[in-house]
């Protein structure tokens, strides 16, 4: 990435030798990680839900399979917004609904009722990731509505105040900067 970045960058834009660490938590991770999923999910859905019904067993549910890959972009995009706790209640609310989709597969006379176990398994596994981001990103959401954000330990210097009153005594202008000004002429303009 800093490679692109500095293909990118402006004439006399410092490069980028290497990144620090990311503000982002855990749970915003997941959200990310989750609303690219559920994009993904959707696509799928979408463009083959003819192979995901066969493979289930429930032929018949192609449209409502495609209508989930809808919601499942819709939701996965919602994620990666700036509000992502809403796309993340969203997902766990359309996880409830495939839930019960897959449920009605599970009947005695589906030869496929194998893979719609490892389905609602998948489902479920992914339920807990959405609820525990969901429950995440609803907290700090709250946290950053309710409250003013404090700075006072923060000083905006990244290695310190006396590493930059060191680096600012120590710094060397470019031979350019350190000539001399060429003198100002002295004569007078002459009144016409």
């Amino acid at each position: 990435m800093n490679f692109l970045s500095n293909i990118t960058r402006s004439e006399g834009d410092p490069k980028i030798v290497r990144t620090g660490t990311s503000s982002a938590g855990a749970a915003e991770r997941l959200a990310k990680g989750l609303g690219w999923f559920s994009i993904g999910l959707g696509v799928a859905e979408i463009v083959a839900p003819r192979q995901l019904t066969r493979a289930l067993g429930m032929e018949g549910s192609e449209r409502l399979v495609r209508a989930y890959g809808f919601r499942e972009i819709a939701a996965g995009v919602a994620t990666l917004s700036p509000d992502k706790h809403v796309g993340l209640w969203s997902r766990l609310a359309g996880d409830g609904l495939d839930v019960a989709t897959l449920l009605r597969g599970m009947r005695g006379d589906n030869p496929k009722r194998g893979n719609v176990t490892v389905g609602l398994a998948m489902v479920l596994g992914v339920t807990l990731l959405d609820f525990l981001a969901a429950g995440g990103a609803s907290i700090r959401h709250t946290r950053q509505r309710g409250q003013r954000r404090l700075y006072h330990d923060r000083s905006g210097f990244p290695k310190g105040i006396q590493a930059a009153k060191g680096a600012a005594r120590n710094f060397q202008a470019p031979r350019e900067i350190r000539a001399k000004p060429p003198a100002l002429s002295t004569a007078r303009p002459s009144a016409a």
